[in-house]
């Protein structure tokens, strides 16, 4: 998936984001991990057990902070980087094989 737009965020953590076709798709999220002074989220699919990891940028035009873009991310390195932190921050919340 790329460049989501933050639809709508509940407190049982799941997070529903609006594609660049409209439709809604629904993650859990499970973490917010700051690397080399980006902020990405892994986010858990309702359907999947692979994580899909996205960076948060600010919209520009927006008076609200809180309106922001989820970015794919196409470095496979910064993936890595991203999904080992969270691992260590979460080893004792989730398994991993």
């Amino acid at each position: 998936m790329s460049d989501l737009e933050r639809n709508e965020e509940m407190e049982d953590n799941t997070v529903i984001l609006t594609d660049e076709d409209g439709n809604e798709v629904s993650f859990e999220f499970c973490a917010s991990i700051m690397y080399e002074g980006k902020e990405y989220v892994v986010l858990l699919p309702d359907d999947d057990d692979e994580v899909v990891i996205l960076q948060v940028e600010e919209q520009e035009d927006s008076d609200d902070p809180e309106d922001v873009l989820y970015l794919s991310v196409d470095d496979d390195e910064v993936l890595e980087a991203v999904f080992e932190l969270f691992k260590e921050q979460t080893a004792d919340i989730y398994d991993f094989e």
